[in-house]
């Protein structure tokens, strides 16, 4: 390796994208076209990035199976951070397999790294836990051991353990000053937002406020009957029964649990879960049906029995009922949290990362971006969602000022 390529790579690993192109911008031998590609991707032009490190490892020869690996490795982070999630799994895992083989414990863990955030990403935590425990983080580098401590946050605020989430925040902190990239040091002030920003509503007895996310870890751990509004489910102690599969009944028991411990007219019952705005018989019908079937549903934690005016929520065991719900009630909202992030989403990614149909996803950006909600970029394919960007600065007045004659 030449004393310029040595120079780029160092740049990089500082950070300072241009100062790597400005060593190798004009080079188009394989281990160049690597560096332009990792300096782009720092950069943000994820495409030109793509397409370089996908030279890079066509130029590389054949003995040359690490440093392809590496342009693999490097090739997977830029499909994650632009939500490229059917990026193939196996290619990743055989390039982490390579690095190991060839020695590089660096990059071949850095590559069970992003493993795990895309695991995290779309929801799948035990899987993500179980390579997390498996994962040596001692060769990485500071930047690097900076992103594995968010994962571990990340893994732990999903988790609701807040002090573990805590304790890996500061090591991130600490270990992002080492490496001094401004744009980490972004994300970690981010992700420790999350823990002083409310996470979740108290709705009980009529009343309701927020909660922090270690307010809701300490909530869980009560024996309150808890309507969990975040998680579609219903929990009491070490007993969880899921309505994920039943929007109807799980509308009907938070209506119940936000009234209780008082009962909840038919007629409001009726708007509440099938939005009928005037009930005729087959309306009243069907809450007697749906009734019995939360009745059944809900037997090993609570009662539903019938007053003169509609029905109430009777524990077996609590001594109370709340009601755990969203930071905000609106249709989409879990659609608006993943694009929150201000990556550049597809509806497939968002369809993945959700665990629903495509076809759902998209007529949810459609009625969210006629509401001013979410913008599209490009077309097809090609087209990708986000949240509108905040107003700032015209891009000419960030330009540096003319240098002055001496």
């Amino acid at each position: 390796m030449d004393s310029l390529i040595t120079a780029a790579a160092r740049a990089l690993a500082a950070g300072d994208p241009l100062g790597a192109l400005n060593r190798v911008a004009l080079r188009e031998d394989a281990p160049a076209l690597a560096l332009r590609g990792i300096a782009m991707a720092q950069l943000g032009d994820l495409s030109k990035a793509k397409l370089l490190l996908r030279r890079a490892a066509r130029t590389f020869g054949p003995r040359e199976a690490m440093a392809r690996a590496r342009c693999i490795v490097a090739e997977a982070e830029i499909a994650l951070v632009s939500r490229d999630l059917a990026w193939p799994q196996k290619a990743l895992r055989a390039a982490r397999t390579t690095l190991e083989t060839h020695g590089d414990r660096a990059n071949a863990a850095y590559a069970g790294y992003l493993e795990i955030r895309y695991l995290l990403l779309i929801g799948r935590l035990d899987e993500a836990e179980h390579l997390l425990a498996e994962l040596d983080p001692q060769p990485f580098l500071p930047a690097a051991r900076a992103a594995y401590e968010l994962v571990v946050a990340g893994i732990a605020i999903r988790r609701l353990r807040t002090k573990e989430a805590r304790a890996a925040l500061i090591r991130a902190e600490q270990t992002a000053g080492l490496a001094n990239i401004p744009a980490l040091t972004a994300e970690i002030e981010r992700a420790s937002l999350l823990m002083k920003t409310p996470a979740a509503r108290l709705i009980a007895r009529g009343e309701e406020r927020p909660l922090l996310l270690e307010e809701v870890e300490t909530l869980l751990a009560t024996e309150a009957l808890i309507v969990d509004a975040c998680r579609l489910v219903v929990r009491c102690a070490n007993t969880t029964i899921s309505f994920a599969t039943r929007p109807v009944l799980f509308a009907l028991v938070r209506a119940l649990g936000e009234a209780w411990p008082e009962d909840v007219s038919r007629s409001a019952l009726l708007a509440r879960a099938f939005r009928a705005k005037h009930a005729d018989e087959s309306h009243r019908a069907r809450l007697r049906v749906e009734m019995g079937r939360l009745r059944s549903e809900l037997r090993p934690l609570a009662g539903v029995h019938a007053t003169k005016q509609g029905f109430a929520l009777e524990p077996r065991h609590a001594r109370d009922v709340v009601v755990l719900a969203p930071p905000v009630d609106e249709d989409h909202a879990t659609v608006l949290a993943l694009l929150s992030d201000g990556e550049l989403w597809s509806s497939s990614a968002l369809a993945l990362a959700l665990a629903t149909g495509q076809r759902t996803i998209q007529r949810s950006l459609e009625q969210l971006a006629e509401a001013g909600k979410v913008q599209s970029l490009g077309h097809g394919r090609a087209r990708r969602w986000m949240t509108p960007p905040v107003p700032g600065f015209p891009t000419s007045l960030l330009l540096p000022a003319p240098l002055t004659n001496d």
